[in-house]
């Protein structure tokens, strides 16, 4: 039938069938372009109203103060802001265009947007908007510890025990999810868990087998991902469209912080000790924002944080940073995700993030702000160590965590290259024995096999776990990985095996082992090996060998001074603020697992990175939420900052893993850039006598004192007029001191509070490096329990050298308590 037999009425169906097709497709062309946006609107969030809006009473709470769930004057105003986003989209935009993701109203007062670019400069002339802000992404920044930490004897006796250690204290992680099903999180052979009325979180079902995830331990689980599929990287097969940790990031996150105590570590018929979580009986929230391929978006991580902290959590750990600030964000501080942070503390909620993966350089922090509690990594005591002995009677030093070949025996070494099954296969690169397939069985049976550690292994397409299962499947009696080159960046981390197996990770070591295969193994004239007569043996790796070197600030750990802008200019703010242990850490895996090859399939993993530290500080936190549940996030940041040690076990000065100048790796004395106050004392931590406190109105006069932040910009995230009665944002009340440019003399002041339980009196020291001199006024104060006193800190410029200078101020208690704050000042003549 063409145009001509149609009646009037069915050319007027044809042409609205037409119009809507390409409406269709029109909206197709704009939704391939289209991106996530966050708009920051003028209105107060739930948090911070107060009042004035007819029909609509004030919510505000004052600092360190939830909000209350239960109230209908919350929910009323949440769902008045959730209107006004709505109707402003539908005044603006036809509703094909766009597609609305969240409304933020509990911390900050906004929504994000999936629309074309070309809509943007629209909304951002909109009545009511502040911002329109490009969204961006966020990337993972990725036992033994409880005993290392003194949490055993030292701690949890205090709280009832173990089993009793974090009791109705909710840590809420915004990661990768969490695998239910493990030991870790179980509740079979723990005592009921009662009801938490304070915690208002949901349970979301698993859509695949209909249970829940929540079983009194996990007290929440839900999963955030409208940006990840709005930008068209979501896939449900892979990263689960529930709180299912599809990566092992989050069970592992969770389980450091939160575990069960006294879970045995099996893998591969090995026992490797006892795993357990700073605070084993914390209840764990899990809010899902972070996803194994692509990692998250703020977006998804913002409505994350602000459900948790609207739920009623009592900590969050946050072990994850941006992969790059915004375009439109000038200062570190001010960005949807840090004002959502500094609105979570508000409501009294204690921020434990990982301070970044970025080290040893310097200014490579993810964590800038002063509300936030940014933690560095630390190698604790425990060493894997093997070795390889060769038939010329040299050992040779490195890592494996597997069984030794048999005692008193050696074994023939073979190269991979020297037993292809075929030269064409050289193409496949075979020296990293990925492909069993490519070699010859018959001449690698009995003998240990050699490999070559290439990029592939740092870039994840090949494992150490593959390896062992090449030596496995061909019969050999062991495996050798060969460092040839060492590249800045490359992380030798020890890999539990079932095959004896080894990674030489010197590269000077490696060379006399091919040396010695080379003058070992004749050839004949076409480079084909006549007879392999290099012989060796590996040592067992199982034992771990404690240090008293420990702790050391590990070598990828983020480093300061922190950067108050993204020119890089230096902050008037101390980061990270402490040290925690971070490398080689043991706990809980998902068997969905992809973040790490060499443990994919496995119940465990063990993992190094600022990810794993910040979750410890989380579950110290926790303790001592639940021994003082009074004291706001600021207070328990002081506990913990100003017990924390300079020290390692052996009395020594802390050291940081350092590059040499031929790019090996060194130790060097450490300094606050690297460690911020110190490595974690959670005993002390517990019963730190004096605090620096703050609150939600001191973090506002550090923004509006700190040189280069527009007034406007900081009314635009706090909703609060500036208050510039601080003078200096050094003088924030912090437990730390930081003069990033100080001319002549300068002087800071500090305010205590006795939480002891009896009066005290302090003695007050000062020293510093000799370029800047410090004097402290006064020199001893007696405190009455619960009372608070001032006392000033003068740095004056001595010399210039053109870097920072270091010192510290130091408060001894006539009961036993010692204070102690680091100062950071660089000094300038003009």
């Amino acid at each position: 039938m063409d145009g001509a037999d149609l009646s009037p009425f069915g050319k007027m169906r044809m042409v609205e069938l037409l119009c809507t097709l390409l409406v269709v497709l029109l909206s197709l062309l704009i939704n391939g372009e289209a991106e996530v946006y966050m708009v920051m609107m003028e209105d107060e969030p739930v948090i911070s109203y107060r009042g004035g809006i007819p029909g609509f009473e004030a919510t505000a709470v004052e600092s360190d103060e939830k909000i209350d769930t239960t109230s209908e004057v919350v929910a009323s105003y949440a769902k008045h802001l959730e209107e006004k986003h709505d109707m402003l989209l539908d005044m603006l935009f036809d509703s094909e265009t766009y597609q609305k993701l969240y409304s933020y109203r509990h911390l900050i007062n906004g929504f994000s947007v999936h629309m074309p670019p070309e809509q943007v400069e629209t909304l951002r002339r909109a009545p009511g908007v502040i911002s329109v802000e490009r969204d961006w992404k966020v990337h993972r920044l990725t036992t033994h510890t409880p005993q290392f930490l003194g949490l055993p004897t030292g701690v949890w006796p205090t709280g009832g025990g173990f089993d009793r250690a974090g009791e109705d204290i909710v840590i809420g992680f915004v990661d990768s999810g969490i695998y239910p099903h493990h030991p870790s999180f179980s509740t079979h052979h723990a005592d009921p868990y009662r009801p938490l009325p304070k915690y208002k979180g949901k349970c979301e079902i698993d859509p695949q087998t209909k249970s829940k995830f929540c079983n009194g331990k996990i007290i929440g689980a839900q999963h955030f991902a409208e940006a990840a599929k709005a930008a068209g990287v979501f896939n449900p097969a892979i990263d689960f469209a529930s709180p299912l940790d599809g990566d092992g990031h989050g069970s592992h996150i969770a389980a450091i912080a939160a575990g069960n105590n006294g879970i045995p570590v099996r893998m591969h018929g090995h026992e490797f000790g006892k795993a357990s979580g700073m605070a084993p009986r914390a209840r764990i929230a899990v809010y899902k924002a972070l996803y194994r391929l692509f990692g998250g978006f703020i977006a998804d991580v913002v409505a994350a944080i602000d459900q948790a902290v609207y739920d009623g959590v009592d900590i969050l750990s946050l072990s994850l940073g941006p992969n790059s600030p915004p375009a439109t964000t000038k200062t570190t501080y001010l960005n949807p995700f840090d004002a959502t942070l500094l609105a979570a503390v508000k409501a009294g909620v204690f921020v434990a993030q990982a301070a970044g993966n970025g080290g040893p350089f310097p200014k490579t922090m993810v964590s800038y702000s002063p509300w936030i509690t940014s933690v560095a990594a630390a190698i604790d005591d425990r060493r894997y160590k093997n070795h390889l002995t060769l038939g010329n009677g040299k050992i040779l030093p490195g890592m494996g965590l597997s069984p030794s070949t048999r005692l008193n025996q050696t074994y023939p070494l073979v190269f991979a290259n020297d037993v292809l099954l075929d030269s064409s296969v050289l193409k496949y690169n075979p020296s990293d024995c990925q492909r069993p397939e490519l070699l010859n069985k018959k001449l690698v049976e009995g003998k240990i096999l050699l490999c070559g550690y290439s990029f592939s292994f740092v870039s994840g397409t090949a494992s150490i776990k593959k390896v062992s299962e090449t030596a496995k499947k061909l019969g050999a009696a062991g495996f050798v990985l060969a460092v040839e080159n060492s590249t800045p960046g490359a992380k030798y981390d020890p890999v539990p095996v079932c095959t004896p197996g080894i990674v030489i990770t010197d590269a000077t070591k490696s060379a006399d082992l091919i040396d010695y295969y080379n003058i070992s193994t004749p050839r004949d004239w076409t480079g084909r090996v006549k007879s392999f007569n290099a012989i060796g043996s590996i040592g067992d790796g199982l034992m771990a060998i404690l240090h008293k070197s420990a702790p050391q600030v590990a070598l990828f750990s983020a480093r300061g001074p922190n950067i108050k802008d993204f020119s890089f200019g230096d902050a008037d703010l101390l980061k990270p603020d402490i040290l925690a242990p971070g490398s080689l850490i043991w706990a809980a895996w998902s068997p969905n697992g992809t973040d790490e090859a060499n443990f994919m399939g496995e119940g465990f993993a063990m993992m190094s990175g600022t990810s794993m530290a910040a979750p410890h500080i989380a579950g110290i936190a926790a303790l001592i939420k639940q021994k003082h549940r009074k004291w706001s996030p600021a207070a328990i940041k002081s506990a913990l900052m100003t017990t924390s040690t300079e020290l390692d076990r052996a009395g020594r000065p802390l050291q940081a893993q350092q590059y040499s100048e031929t790019e090996a790796m060194k130790l060097v004395r450490a300094t606050p850039f690297d460690y911020g106050s110190g490595h974690v004392n959670p005993r002390a931590a517990l019963d730190p006598g004096l605090v620096f406190d703050a609150g939600y109105t001191d973090y506002l006069g550090f923004l509006c004192t700190t040189p280069g932040i527009n007034v406007h910009e900081i009314r635009n995230f706090t909703n609060m007029r500036c208050n510039y009665t601080m003078g200096h944002p050094s003088n924030l009340n912090s437990p730390s001191i930081t003069v990033s440019r100080l001319v002549k003399t300068f002087t800071v002041t500090r305010t205590v509070t006795n939480v002891a339980d009896e009066e005290e009196t302090y003695v007050i020291t000062a020293r510093m490096e000799p370029a800047i001199a410090i004097e402290v006024k006064p020199s001893a104060m007696t405190l009455r329990r619960g009372a608070s006193r001032k006392f000033t800190v003068s740095l004056t410029v001595r010399s210039v050298t053109g870097g920072y200078s270091f010192g510290k101020v130091t408060m001894k208690g006539s009961r036993g308590h010692r204070v102690r704050i680091p100062v950071v000042a660089m000094g300038y003549w003009r």
